[in-house]
């Protein structure tokens, strides 16, 4: 069996790894396709340096971000309930339904807080009253909203 080859990534490859990883690669997949595309370079103690030195960065960078979401969090758990008023007929049924843009609209009105609609997930609401929403603001940060539809 043939040796494997230790190669630092230099973009990010599906099911191998990320950018600046160490890996370890058959030496016919580093010599026909990651070294000839500059995906991956060889390993030197300099490349290896720069490599560590990228990945403290991006974690900075990512705790940086987990932070921003934690003071999203309090903004918008310190609101409490959010109000969405909705034309409303028989048996309270409203006309269409709350969408996530329309949350993230009020979200944004109420506490000043950008929040990206896509990140937001909703039970579907057909009826005035109360619901509970999820907001996803970080991987690790997810806050539960609740917002009551009410008639126009």
């Amino acid at each position: 069996m043939a040796k494997r080859v230790q190669l630092v990534l230099t973009q990010d490859v599906r099911k191998l790894g990320k950018n600046g990883d160490l890996v370890e690669v058959a030496p016919g997949y580093a010599r026909n396709y990651l070294l000839p595309q500059k995906i991956a370079t060889n390993v030197t103690p300099g490349i290896l340096k720069q490599a560590e030195k990228r990945r403290e960065i991006e974690r900075l960078r990512l705790l940086a971000l987990k932070e921003v979401a934690l003071t999203q969090k309090a903004a918008i758990e310190k609101a409490g309930k959010f109000s969405i008023a909705k034309q409303v007929g028989e048996n309270d049924a409203i006309f269409g339904t709350v969408t996530t843009a329309e949350v993230a609209d009020v979200i944004k009105s109420v506490t000043t807080q950008e929040v990206d609609k896509r990140d937001i997930t909703l039970p579907d609401v057909a009826k005035i009253g109360t619901y509970r929403a999820e907001l996803k603001l970080h991987p690790e940060v997810v806050v539960t909203i609740e917002i009551e539809v009410v008639s126009k």
